[in-house]
């Protein structure tokens, strides 16, 4: 059996050890899934949110950070912050880090389950073929080496990012 799944749905109500946030440097809350998660979570992530803020001053590209689930169905928001695509390389390795410190953070925590977004393939405009492939590359490469995570599914919220990761997992 895979531990890696994909489907299409609301990532605010999948019951998962965690869910991950596509959110913005600032970790305020935002628009499309961020300001979903916030909205469901309620207040308890954004207060988790402000005192990270105060700790470190926020989340840069590629890094990732934990906060309780607040009202919602899983136990933590694990929230980091893709790259906006403006067509340079370096976009490509700082989305790679946004889903590798992501898994990071998740078994420093004890999550056996996780669920992504489709991480900067919104108003980042990062390609969605390009996004799917480094997704489901990175992911791969990361259960490899690290038996604790039990499942790790791909919470497409759109038909056509659905249909590209069943295809690419289909492949490997």
């Amino acid at each position: 059996m895979s531990r890696i799944e994909v489907m299409q749905g609301d990532i605010t109500t999948l019951a998962m050890d965690a869910i991950v946030n596509a959110a913005n440097t600032s970790l305020m809350g935002g628009g499309g899934v961020d300001g979903a998660i916030h909205r469901a979570g309620g207040p308890q992530i954004l207060e988790e949110c402000r005192k990270i803020v105060a700790r470190q001053g926020g989340c840069p590209t590629g890094e990732a950070v934990i906060t309780t689930g607040g009202k919602l169905k899983a136990r933590y928001v694990i929230h980091t912050v893709g790259p906006v695509w403006n067509g340079k390389a370096k976009e490509d390795e700082l989305l790679t880090r946004a889903y590798e410190n992501s898994l990071r953070v998740a078994v420093e925590n004890g999550v056996k389950t996780v669920a992504f977004p489709n991480i900067s393939t919104g108003v980042y405009r990062f390609p969605k073929e390009r996004a799917a492939d480094i997704a489901i590359g990175t992911v791969q490469r990361f259960l490899e080496h690290e038996p604790s995570l039990e499942k790790v599914i791909f919470c497409c919220f759109d038909a056509e990012n659905l249909a590209l990761y069943q295809a690419r997992l289909s492949k490997s």
